[in-house]
């Protein structure tokens, strides 16, 4: 199958330039200029005038919720979601029920995905307090890494033992990551709440219990410990300015052996959406206050946070419907960080290629995932068209999420994603999909 993308705007390195793709099965074959009168022969023409492609995007950080969670979720249909919204790649974490804590039950998801998932996947080994032999039969070159929870989360995988974190810093030789939020200070703050507020504890109160002490004591702890181990880590979802200046701009990516994440809901909510969002926006980390997002801002444009990505996390609209004290923490978000991100771009906080470089290229050189993240020759052919001068209105009759919530219902954004091929395969068009086609294990050049 060979098809030809005209007339489009490829946007990729740093660079935007008008350019036509021939992708042949699985590959992208050749790039080559738009002016170019000789065409090679394709079984299916695309003629993107006036749209922008971007390679693929790699959202390295969902919870699919399968197994045990699928009430909530699935593979098939947050994969689905994600293709929608140009998110070719994912990488799942290991609060599923039962946690990914061996190898056994890690493979056993790489097989679920093989079958129902339209997106390429990985999924990260989950770290305990007692399964550290578990954690270092992990295959490097298949996997892409190792996430551990210094605060507690979905499920039961808080790591609080201090020797423990020690050995896995010390052996475990690929990329940890973390989850920051130190557990003996939010539990503490947690029942001095319940008992000054009781029923009247609310979402406003959130950040206020996970605050930015607890983030920075144990993001610091992390960075302290892998600096005397030498260990490759990530911190997920920074949710505070005085985390940002645990991390560091004056190496490129490659070298950093230190890096961090930020998360479109840190970069688009404050404290004060409580008021109409309530539960809505209750993530782990807390949504902080604006000056918070503003730091965030800055480390991720000054190149202190390396990568962006969703944290998406579905619950069903009951559950989020109950008391504070109940309701869970987490939210979907992969239909629609693509268009929430380049909403930023409509807004001159950033360029457009800042969206590719933090959402697709760097994922990629920092997983090391093998031919995917770039619009190269030979590379897998994983791309997303965009139109950026039309518009998408969030409303239920387009949520793809099973949960069948947002935290941008009713909202309106100024681009629209209307192509994503994933392996060379159309699998998403205008509405459309085809659901024939599969997603691939992401492999890793380590």
């Amino acid at each position: 199958m060979r098809t030809l993308i005209l007339n489009a705007t490829l946007v990729n390195e740093g660079m935007s330039y008008k350019s036509n793709v021939l992708i042949e099965n699985q590959i992208i074959q050749d790039i080559f200029d738009a002016n170019q009168t000789d065409l090679p022969q394709a079984d299916r023409v695309i003629n993107a005038q006036g749209l922008f492609l971007l390679p693929g995007m790699i959202d390295d950080q969902v919870h699919f919720r399968e197994p045990g969670l699928t009430h909530k979720a699935n593979i098939y249909s947050e994969s689905k979601a994600a293709v929608a919204g140009g998110i070719t790649s994912f990488m799942e974490m290991p609060n599923t029920v039962p946690n990914t804590l061996t190898q056994q039950l890690l493979e056993d998801k790489y097989q679920i995905a093989s079958q129902t998932s339209l997106a390429n996947y990985s999924f990260f080994m989950g770290g305990g307090n007692d399964n550290l032999n578990e954690v270092l039969k992990t295959d490097l070159s298949k996997v892409c890494g190792l996430k551990i929870f210094m605060g507690s989360s979905t499920g039961n995988m808080l790591v609080d033992n201090k020797d423990t974190l020690e050995a896995i810093f010390k052996e475990f030789e690929g990329v940890i990551a973390l989850h920051c939020e130190f557990e003996p200070m939010v539990r503490q703050n947690n029942q001095l709440f319940l008992e000054k507020y009781g029923e009247q504890l609310s979402a406003k109160h959130h950040p206020l219990i996970r605050n930015a002490e607890a983030c920075y004591a144990s993001s610091s702890q992390a960075v302290e410990l892998a600096e005397k181990h030498g260990t490759r880590i990530h911190v997920l979802h920074i949710s505070t300015e005085k985390e940002t200046h645990l991390f560091r701009n004056d190496l490129p990516l490659e070298d950093k052996k230190i890096t961090a994440e930020a998360c479109l809901h840190h970069l688009w909510f404050t404290d004060a959406d409580y008021e109409n969002k309530g539960n809505f926006i209750k993530w782990n980390p807390a949504v902080k206050s604006a000056a918070d997002r503003d730091g965030i801002w800055k480390a991720l444009l000054d190149g202190r946070i390396d990568v962006v990505a969703t944290d998406h996390a579905p619950h069903t609209i009951e559950e989020k419907s109950q008391p504070y004290i109940s309701a869970p923490s987490g939210g979907p978000l992969v239909q629609h960080a693509l268009n929430g991100y380049l909403e930023f771009v409509k807004q001159n906080k950033w360029k457009i290629e800042d969206v590719v470089q933090k959402f697709a290229h760097n994922p990629a050189i920092l997983f090391r995932i093998e031919k995917r993240g770039f619009i190269r020759k030979g590379y897998f052919a994983d791309l997303v068209l965009v139109n950026m001068h039309d518009s998408y209105h969030v409303s239920k009759s387009n949520i793809l999420y099973k949960c069948n919530w947002s935290p941008f219902e009713d909202f309106t954004f100024h681009s629209k994603v209307t192509h994503t091929f994933v392996n060379g395969n159309l699998v998403y068009e205008n509405g459309n999909f085809n659901e024939d086609s599969k997603g691939e294990r992401l492999t890793f050049k380590r």
